[in-house]
């Protein structure tokens, strides 16, 4: 793609993600996710294979049809109130077509199964995109309006988001759509605490992008797609593979690592809500992800590859490590000690 093209459509991006989060006015919002879908379209698409036009098509139909939902729903609540602000979205039709719009927009259970199959499709770098910055505005809106939506819908998404993102990604050997499955699940623990306590949503979500930037960087770098592509690594990059590791535990929430903080004050606010079955059965969901965690680990750092491999071994590069993957995957795994600062901070 030429450079300037992707400029343009980088700036693009990065303007309608602050549009979105910084609007008070529905119509500026919708603008905002507008101008987001039709910067990420020619980055999906930009290979030009078949499976990434396809990824871009179902990209497209899912998010227009979810910004539409965002203006019907925007538009019925002006209808009834007299009101275009986003915090002042109180009729219940109204609502209800949010949280669905948002959901197909997030990519949470019922509406997720766009998400793998794009993910699929696109690059690795437009699935770093995809999972990390095309997640913020929706998130934002959901932040903005969450006093009034419906808690027990949101819950059970939620908790479905958790189920389904961590049992669709067990018999998976493609590592994006691994990572997609994962997101899915994240996306469950976001939403399970939105209405009890945003902030802690907000904190989640910084800290899976963070993780999450680090695995794709580091997959970018050495150039995996496959499970059995991932076995081969270890003797080409032995620094790089182990951090991997770590980050991949600490996405998988196990103590002492990053990812295991949002997961221990989640389930705390859920306790304090009265809410101890939902926080036992989201936390017995996540031992599903734990699994093909520690198998995307296994594969990473502890496997030797076959002897008779059925793809091509890669050459032994000597291409130094980016600083910016060195920095995230170190703050990926060692966080947590200052818990008690981010507590105080929320």
């Amino acid at each position: 793609m030429n450079p300037q093209a992707k400029l343009i459509f980088t700036i693009s991006l990065l303007m309608g993600t602050t549009i979105t989060i910084s609007s008070n006015h529905w119509v500026m919002a919708w603008a905002g996710l507008e101008i987001n879908t039709l910067a990420i379209l020619p980055l999906i698409s930009k290979s030009h294979h078949p499976r990434a036009i396809e990824a871009a098509t179902k990209y497209f139909l899912t998010q227009a049809a979810a910004s539409a939902l965002v203006l019907f729903s925007s538009m019925t609540n002006a209808w009834y109130t007299g009101q275009w602000d986003i915090t002042q979205l109180t009729h219940p039709t109204s609502c209800l077509v949010l949280t669905t719009a948002i959901a197909m927009k997030l990519g949470l259970v019922p509406f997720h199964f766009w998400f793998p199959e794009v993910l699929q499709g696109s690059s690795l770098t437009t699935g770093l995109l995809l999972s990390t910055i095309m997640k913020l505005p929706p998130i934002a809106l959901l932040y903005m309006t969450s006093n009034t939506l419906n808690p027990t819908l949101l819950t059970s998404m939620a908790i479905l988001s958790a189920a389904l993102g961590g049992w669709m990604g067990l018999n998976q050997t493609q590592i994006r759509k691994i990572l997609a499955f994962s997101s899915i699940s994240h996306l469950g623990w976001m939403t399970i605490i939105i209405v009890y306590n945003p902030k802690l949503t907000l904190l989640n979500f910084y800290l899976y992008a963070l993780m999450t930037t680090a695995v794709f960087l580091t997959l970018n770098s050495i150039n995996a797609l496959k499970l059995s592509t991932l076995m081969t690594t270890w003797t080409k990059t032995p620094a790089l593979s182990a951090m991997l590791f770590l980050t991949l535990l600490s996405l998988a929430g196990l103590p002492p690592l990053t990812g295991f903080l949002p997961k221990w004050l989640i389930i705390q606010e859920l306790t304090k809500q009265n809410m101890a079955l939902a926080a036992v059965a989201i936390s017995i969901l996540s031992l599903l992800g734990l699994f093909f965690y520690l198998r995307l680990a296994y594969c990473a750092t502890i496997t030797l590859p076959p002897h008779t491999t059925n793809h091509m071994k890669l050459w032994h590069t000597s291409k130094p490590t980016s600083s910016s993957i060195s920095i995230l995957t170190t703050v990926s795994a060692t966080l947590l000690p200052i818990s008690p600062l981010i507590s105080t901070m929320i």
